[in-house]
């Protein structure tokens, strides 16, 4: 009997132990939990370091970024903010237009002027012989997670200044031909929409693929303007005004990575 009473007190024991147990379990875990739980929650803010690199006929690009995005929408997947981007133009007997909206296209008008007709008339060719600029513009940047993943994105320079090399260039104007000795960079740069921006601007359309934690691979189409003024030699346009900038703009194609802070 007192053997019978001791082997229920001891199932009862061993019961009220492994309750006690699990409930310690339980109480451990709980934290560890929660925290992998916010872990997996997508951060408010996502400040990264980018480098990429963007290459076209006889030009190409390198450009360093630092961005501070914000995520928006209930899962996170809407991400915008700003940046500030130092972008290094190179090339080789690069050929710049008319710079001047006015000149350059039917309309001036803000963001019709993208679709807006090129007016050939106007349209001196001035070839720089070896352009080399850099820049460093405030930048915007959007995008979209489409999975955790992979996320597509557009940014783009809207003001800042330019430094560079001055360098030979020619002028073809109504079939004549004339050297100017120290073509200049234009040192000041604004987004206005079109041919009615200022200087040197980066923007890109990409493809981010999200590598670990920290790195991202990105595939890059960069639309990059650039401008050099003439110090010497002037176009006369058909209106009889004087024309001293000039444009080329680069369709570009490459590589970018990214680290997050």
């Amino acid at each position: 009997m007192i053997a019978v009473i001791k082997s229920i007190y001891f199932m009862k024991a061993s019961k009220r132990y492994i309750i006690n147990l699990i409930f310690i379990l339980i109480i451990a875990i709980a934290p560890a939990t929660n925290v992998h739980a916010q872990q997996k929650t997508p951060p408010h803010i996502n400040q990264y370091i980018d480098f990429a690199t963007a290459f076209g006929t006889s030009q190409g690009t390198g450009a360093f970024s630092f961005v501070h995005d914000w995520r928006f929408g209930k899962h996170k997947k809407l991400e915008a903010g700003l940046g500030l981007r130092v972008t290094s133009y190179l090339g080789n007997k690069i050929e710049f237009y008319t710079a001047p909206a006015r000149l350059a296209r039917s309309t001036t008008v803000p963001f019709a002027i993208v679709f807006a007709g090129h007016e050939e008339k106007n349209l001196d060719t001035l070839t720089v012989q070896r352009p080399f600029t850099t820049s460093l513009n405030l930048s915007i940047n959007l995008g979209y997670y489409i999975t955790e993943r992979w996320f597509a994105g557009f940014n783009i320079d809207l003001t800042g200044f330019t430094v560079g090399r001055n360098t030979s260039s020619i002028l073809l104007s109504n079939g004549t031909t004339t050297t100017e000795p120290s073509t200049k960079p234009a040192s000041f740069n604004v987004l206005l929409t079109g041919d009615n921006d200022y200087g040197s601007l980066n923007s890109e359309f990409f493809l981010k693929y999200k590598l670990s934690n920290r790195w991202d691979l990105r595939a890059v189409y960069q639309f990059f303007f650039a401008e050099y003024k003439t110090q010497n030699i002037k176009q006369i346009a058909p209106d009889g005004t004087e024309v001293y900038r000039f444009r080329n703009k680069a369709n570009l194609f490459g590589l970018g990575v990214s680290y997050h802070l």
